[in-house]
């Protein structure tokens, strides 16, 4: 194996120097054992040139879904601090960023907020807003800024037939750079000829640069049934996670969730409200009478989740957090800007009559209010519901009315809102709140 890695780091080296210094590349990294093979290599090669040719930037890139398995995202958050720290300290040229889907593409907001059913592989709706079009972005970024970029994945040709076959339809004759579907970008594969069992070899036998425990990582796959880590997705040619992956702790795309009753088994019982709540999730797009009977462009059939079952998804969400949070009192399976999201988009679908603030007070025993409003807004209110004291149901129209505007506000997107308005209109018209 010596001789090999040896090739692979010479290999990396004259990567480095060829064509335009200037051109970045990105290092997709996940924390996974393919990953962390590819940056260690990627590291080592770069070290050894001196420190005054180190121009090309490295990026290392860890895409977060917000949905990731917690025990997966602290491992990899704690790596990922470890390596800004030390490319200080070793003068190396890496930058640690992390990607996020936006808050209108995130899995709660559109599940919980509009009602989408549990992705399968029929309707894999999730890969798209979590994961390609984050890192798409970040690409297009450094594209715009740079030119062109050069995409470093830890792919390699053994894991499986779809993989090798992805690998040999985008290389180019006599080179190793690979063509990617966005222009301009080209994707670098050094570790696609690396063995399994290679790979374990050289993860076991070299220390990590940044100072991780490679030994902690091995431990990881062990506890969680030797699931694989899912790969970081940049077009829709990367293959699905599929039954052996550290991924999302939602995903209803496989039957079960291997890796998860991995680790409960291995000792980490407090993500049992987890698995609870994806099991929930994996059985309810087929049940009776939990979905429309139109979706949402207005086509019959089987269409979003029905009011009553998106808020008893939010309701089980936060009663699995609170249950997490007595053992992981930091973590959050929601956070609050979602919250406000989801009302936002209950507002936009006219479900009036399920309030977000009233679902998370009831589970919390709190008293939070998810408006919008400040202080001008709430003396507004106050007066306004003062001139509405012979009825209270012309202030509650007003009201909501108000809450759509502001809401459209937050989600910077007020495409829909005289619809959404005469919307509200015609409810009260018809039922007179």
């Amino acid at each position: 194996m010596h001789e090999l890695i040896q090739f692979i780091t010479e290999e990396i080296q004259d990567q480095y120097f060829a064509s335009d210094n200037n051109t970045p590349w990105i290092v997709g990294f996940s924390g996974g054992k393919d990953s962390t093979m590819l940056l260690q290599l990627v590291w080592y090669a770069v070290k050894d040139i001196p420190a005054e040719l180190r121009t090309r930037k490295i990026y290392v890139v860890c895409n977060n879904t917000l949905v990731e398995n917690p025990k997966i995202l602290e491992f990899s958050e704690r790596v990922l601090k470890q390596i800004q720290i030390a490319a200080s300290e070793q003068s190396m040229p890496v930058y640690v960023n992390r990607t996020t889907p936006k808050l209108e593409d995130t899995f709660w907001v559109n599940l919980i907020g509009k009602g989408y059913p549990s992705p399968n592989n029929l309707f894999r709706w999730c890969t798209e807003r979590l994961k390609i079009s984050p890192t798409t972005q970040f690409i297009l970024d450094k594209i715009s800024e740079e030119g062109e970029a050069i995409i470093l994945l830890g792919t390699r040709s053994d894991e499986s037939q779809a993989r090798a076959r992805s690998i040999k339809k985008h290389a180019i004759k006599g080179q190793r750079l690979s063509k990617h579907i966005l222009p301009k970008a080209f994707v670098y594969s050094p570790i696609k000829d690396i063995l399994i069992d290679d790979l374990w070899q050289y993860l076991l036998q070299v220390p990590s640069p940044w100072g991780s425990n490679n030994k902690e990582l091995v431990t990881l796959y062990k506890m969680s049934n030797n699931s694989g880590d899912c790969p970081l997705v940049i077009d829709t040619t990367t293959p699905s996670c599929g039954n052996s992956r550290f991924g999302c702790w939602v995903c209803t795309v496989v039957k079960r969730d291997r890796s998860m009753e991995g680790l409960i088994g291995s000792g980490e019982e407090w993500m049992e409200p987890l698995i609870d709540f994806r099991n929930l999730l994996a059985e309810s797009r087929d049940r009776e009478g939990w979905r429309e009977n139109r979706r949402r462009n207005n086509d019959e059939g089987p269409g979003p989740y029905t009011p009553e079952i998106r808020a008893l998804f939010l309701k089980e969400l936060l009663k699995a957090q609170l249950e997490v949070q007595k053992s992981q009192p930091e973590l959050s399976l929601i956070n609050y800007q979602e919250l406000v999201a989801i009302q936002v988009t209950w507002y936009r679908d006219s479900l009036f009559n399920n309030k977000v603030a009233d679902i998370y007070n009831a589970v919390y025993g709190t008293r939070l209010s998810f408006d919008i409003d400040d202080d001008k807004s709430i003396k507004e209110k106050e007066l306004l519901k003062d001139v509405c004291t012979s009825k209270s149901g012309d202030f509650d129209l007003i009201n909501d009315l108000l809450t759509l505007q502001k809401t459209k506000t937050l989600l910077m997107n007020n495409r829909g809102l005289q619809n959404d308005l005469e919307n509200r209109l015609d409810q009260f018209i018809q039922t007179g709140r």
